[in-house]
């Protein structure tokens, strides 16, 4: 029988760590103790099982696509919630499986959803692993909301600051003799690039792409974190070149102004800010006055960009990317 198995991990540290490794060889193991034939592995590396959308988890619809060619007779993984932790989604991918006469088995569960006892089993445990993420997601964001309300950051740092401390849940280390305010510091330089940027773009007679060429030329780079590709395809993450996006992102960020975010509100942060609120919001008009977009970047596109999602940059790997402005004239 011809086996392909589906390796997932949700998180970056996870991704740098055995967490692949470890369900790879106990695919191969699985497949030897059956007499099964290894004949491809779907990796799916930092992607949520949680999701509804299956077009953000390439592998995910990738197998569902070679299971309709019939590449394999059977998907073999390390547990369900590997698999998928949304029941729809559990259930609508086993039924395009069972469609095409491929079977799930699971190692740790041991279930095989090819037989009518493993189907229920199936549905009981997709039932489970959804109400356990949803519990989670739960509790997630009842924690979020209560450090957003004690005016500390949520998600990543910005340019601009560090956090105070290095390492992970237990293993915490406090950088400094005392904890700044909201558990961040600034970094001089970086701050007073910021800053800078803010001022320069205030003052009128320069543009995003221009600020960006300058961060570059400073020597600074993005605190990227997300894996990208690169222009022989593969994806890194890694600090990145500074580009007219990623400037808008720092000029639209509020906690600049010492505010941090939580969903549509914005909640007065114990961090330092880096701009006043004067200069930040000098900065926001300044930015809505010279969008001028027109509508080929809207919903409603007149124009079609033919080479959209496919021309990238040959030195960095980023896509590139068109838009027509309409500043009084076409």
């Amino acid at each position: 029988m011809r086996a392909a198995g589906y390796l997932r991990v949700s998180s970056e540290s996870q991704v740098d760590g055995h967490s692949l490794a470890a369900q790879e060889r106990l695919f191969h193991e699985f497949c030897k103790s059956r007499e099964w034939e290894p004949v491809g592995l779907y990796r799916e590396e930092g992607r949520s099982a949680h999701s509804e959308s299956i077009k953000q988890r390439l592998a995910f619809r990738r197998i569902l696509d070679d299971a309709s060619r019939k590449k394999f007779d059977v998907v073999v993984v390390h547990m369900l919630d590997r698999w998928s932790r949304n029941l729809r989604v559990t259930l609508e991918s086993l039924k395009d499986l069972n469609a095409n006469d491929i079977g799930l088995v699971s190692i740790t569960e041991n279930i095989d959803y090819s037989t009518a006892q493993g189907k229920l089993f199936t549905q009981m445990l997709g039932s489970f692993a959804e109400y356990f993420s949803e519990s989670l997601s739960t509790h997630v964001k009842k924690g979020q909301s209560e450090r957003a309300r004690a005016g500390r950051h949520l998600g990543g740092i910005p340019f601009g600051y560090l956090s105070c401390w290095t390492g992970k849940d237990g293993n915490r280390i406090l950088t400094y003799e005392e904890e700044h305010a909201g558990g961040v510091h600034q970094v001089k330089e970086e701050a007073e690039a910021i800053e800078e940027l803010f001022r320069r773009y205030a003052a009128g007679g320069t543009s995003t792409a221009d600020l960006a060429i300058w961060m570059n030329e400073q020597g600074f780079r993005t605190r990227n974190t997300k894996r990208l590709p690169t222009h022989d395809g593969s994806e890194i993450a890694g600090p990145r070149y500074f580009t007219n996006a990623s400037i808008r992102g720092i000029l639209h960020n509020r906690f600049y102004a010492g505010l941090v975010k939580h969903g549509k509100h914005h909640l007065p942060g114990e961090h330092e800010s880096i701009v006043g609120t004067e200069l930040f919001e000098s900065v926001q008009l300044m930015l809505s006055k010279n969008s001028g977009r027109s509508a080929t970047i809207g919903r409603r596109k007149t124009r079609t960009y033919l080479l959209k999602g496919l021309a990238r940059c040959a030195d960095c790997g980023m896509n590139l990317w068109a838009q027509t402005y309409r500043n009084g004239r076409s």
